[in-house]
């Protein structure tokens, strides 16, 4: 079965929602997240100390799933997170494991 990393970058205030959302529809996945900062963001989302420095305090959430998975991600964060600016992309996983 293909598995796809599916990743995202979000606001700091949109992470425990997000987070909440992947545990209730996609529990059995592997994910992690991690504190970054985000550049291209959208001006006007950005404090004014952001815009000067050209960064966003963001989150990155990765979270490895199948093609169809990534199809009901994507309904999910239209249905529950519209308008808040969160940028996904998803990519093709050639390798994956686990050492035990």
């Amino acid at each position: 079965m293909d598995k796809y990393n599916f990743a995202l970058v979000c606001a700091a205030e949109v992470e425990e929602k997000l987070l909440d959302v992947l545990l209730l529809n996609f529990g059995d996945a592997v994910f992690i997240s991690l504190p970054t900062f985000s550049h291209g963001t959208t001006s006007g989302r950005m404090q004014p100390l952001e815009q000067v420095l050209g960064r966003s305090r963001s989150v990155c959430v990765q979270i490895l799933l199948t093609l169809a998975e990534t199809d009901t991600l994507q309904q999910l964060l239209r249905a529950e997170f519209a308008g808040t600016g969160i940028r996904y992309w998803a990519s093709p996983i050639l390798l994956e494991g686990e050492l035990a």
